[in-house]
């Protein structure tokens, strides 16, 4: 694949101040900012201190779509998460930083650090929304991290004195009280190299979702451990604010690289997604409801549930492995239950089974909620309420034998839907159909392929998507991927000649998907700009894999992409400004504008 490169991108960035200079910790709340003029750290101007301005605030989260009012949860996570949880996923991140600091020195030196990569890795993968509230879990993280960290120590000698690389705790109060002095709002008092480097956080704690799906599959590239350990260190020190930019630019590059190294894990082991229809019904079996998007673990649970009169059912992202066919020649993956992540309070009241989450996305239980005894949670993930699976079997794989025994004394799931659902049109699979796909362009029957990939959440303003699939022209066709399909995938849109109005390429890491097909569109084509092919992109974002997609399309060189249904909070309106006169990066307005925008109407 051919990539923008680096230095094609703008020196100088549109519509950004210079920075202030001002590196140290200490808050600057953006609402007291005036953003005509060069940024002043918030002590010397209110006169006050960094430790008083937190004392009042008893956490800061602001890396997903549903943060409160698009700034910034304060009290409590939108997603549920505690003040205690957000705040000791920042002192992980904190750590991780310190670990950094040694990885990077200890390579130099020619040691190994492949361990202590991968402990990274699941720890940014930790820290991604909705993927662990488990504080016991997140607190043992931070130890085997500072543990890393002080066994390198032992071994390589290090010139930096950045307080993560010496710090430690004892005891719960310690890691709680550190953790509310390292949140992300002390990375700069400058809040537009502040928000850049947010940028660059929760891009690469996406890029560690799809590295930790690619490595536990056995595939693995030293330079993407590099650039996240590095992005950590980077995070820690000043920086120019045209260097920020260009940081948050090149995690774009990065996230082409790991999105290319998991597809290429994908169908190496599993092989190239076929063209399948999916069941949403269901059958008078026990079931499994597999959860998040691990297909490692899926197969397991797939090996030890054969011949056991169980079936097993995939949930929300976990649904494109029905096309796989080294999964789907399991006769007892019989089909999807349910919709995107945000519905399962009520889909796992009536599934009856047990439930396994693989990863993200998971949602705190109610208090009413029934189901607390039969979820189960794997990996990254973590539920205080839920079990976790840790015992391994001799051969390597996760011990699934108790929610198996489990699902035996469960009845079969209770069906909320009946029908079919096609999938299986990754880039291997639409690039069989290009002959068809360009006769139908040529021709006229295809006007616009409308690429609408992302994440599902739960506000209302995303009934937008359903709306905007809706009223397509019946010229168009949908290009999908991650569970953001879940809004139209069940739309009666009919196809093209044959070709359906909904492809869905698969997990939201499958964007990649769509990329690949548009590079190669514009080669047949022989276009000099990839913007001039008849593809427009509509993406609905919610969590850091989406940034990670989002970053990848920029740095290829995609532009005037809509997202929505708001753009991040952690973009000031300079960073806004500047990332829309670059690129023309643009949030959604009503159907009908954005219809007038793409030339649809």
């Amino acid at each position: 694949m051919v990539a923008c490169r680096l230095d094609n991108f703008p020196t100088k960035v549109p519509g950004l101040l210079p920075a202030a200079g001002a590196t140290n910790a200490y808050y600057h709340n953006r609402r007291a900012v005036s953003h005509n003029k060069k940024t002043e750290p918030a002590n010397e101007r209110n006169n006050i201190t960094f430790a008083e301005i937190l004392k009042n605030m008893t956490m800061f989260c602001n890396q997903c779509q549903e943060t409160a009012k698009n700034t910034g949860c304060t009290i409590k996570g939108v997603c549920g998460k505690t003040e205690e949880t957000s705040n000791i996923q920042d002192l992980l991140m904190f750590a991780c930083q310190g670990l950094s600091y040694l990885t990077i020195e200890a390579r130099k030196q020619g040691i190994d650090t492949n361990a202590e990569s991968k402990h990274i890795t699941n720890c940014l993968f930790m820290t991604i929304t909705n993927a662990n509230f488990d504080d016991k879990s997140i607190i043992q993280a931070i130890k085997d991290a500072i543990k890393y960290r002080d066994e390198l120590k032992s071994k390589v000698k290090i010139a930096e004195n950045h307080p993560s690389i010496n710090w430690s705790g004892k005891t719960d109060e310690d890691f709680n009280a550190k953790a509310k002095e390292v949140g992300t709002l002390t990375y700069d008092s400058n809040e537009d190299i502040r928000g850049l480097k947010q940028y660059v956080l929760f891009g690469i704690k996406g890029m560690a979702a799809y590295a930790e799906h690619a490595f536990n599959l056995g595939f693995e590239e030293q330079e993407i451990y590099n650039f996240m350990e590095e992005s950590l260190v980077m995070i820690t020190k000043p920086i120019e604010l045209t260097d920020a930019f260009n940081w948050v630019v090149k995690t774009g590059e990065y996230g082409v690289k790991v999105m290319a190294l998991l597809d290429k894990a994908n169908t190496e082991t599993f092989g190239n997604p076929e063209i399948t229809n999916v069941k949403i019904g269901v059958g008078k079996n026990p079931g499994i409801l597999i959860s998040g998007h691990d297909l490692k673990d899926l197969e397991q649970l797939l090996i030890q549930t054969e011949g056991k009169g169980i079936d097993i059912y995939t949930h929300s992202e976990m649904l494109p492995a029905n096309a796989y066919p080294n999964l789907k020649k399991y006769k007892h993956l019989v089909g999807n239950y349910g919709n995107a992540w945000h519905r399962q309070l009520e889909e796992f009241e009536t599934f009856n089974g047990p439930i396994l989450f693989t990863t993200n996305c998971l949602v705190p239980p109610r208090k009413a909620t029934t189901y607390n005894n039969r979820v189960f949670t794997t990996g990254a993930t973590g539920m205080p309420e839920w079990k976790r699976i840790e015992k391994k079997l001799p051969n390597g794989h996760k011990d699934f034998s108790e929610i198996i025994e489990l699902a035996k004394t469960c009845p079969p799931p209770t069906e909320i839907e009946t029908g079919e659902i096609t999938i299986g049109f990754a880039h291997n699979q639409v690039l069989a159909l290009a002959d068809k796909v360009l006769d139908a362009v040529n021709s006229g029957a295809i006007k616009k392929l409308v690429v609408m990939s992302g994440c599902d959440a739960r506000q209302k303003t995303r009934e937008y998507y359903t709306e905007f699939a809706k009223q397509l022209p019946k010229d168009t066709v949908i290009l999908t991927s991650g569970c953001a399909k879940y809004r139209y995938n069940k739309l009666k849109l009919g196809d093209i000649g044959g070709i359906p109005r909904v492809l869905d390429a698969g997990q939201c890491n499958d964007s990649y998907s769509w990329a690949f097909v548009a590079l190669k569109l514009k080669e047949v084509l022989k276009l000099d700009d990839i913007n001039k092919l008849p593809i427009v992109f509509n993406i609905a974002w919610y969590e850091q894999k989406a940034i990670i997609v989002h970053l990848a399309l920029l740095y290829l060189g995609i532009k005037n992409t809509h997202v929505g249904p708001t753009l991040p909070g952690f973009l000031t309106p300079n960073l806004l400004k500047a990332v829309q006169e670059s690129f023309g990066v643009q949030t959604i307005k009503t159907v009908e504008e954005d219809m007038k925008i793409f030339e649809l109407a």
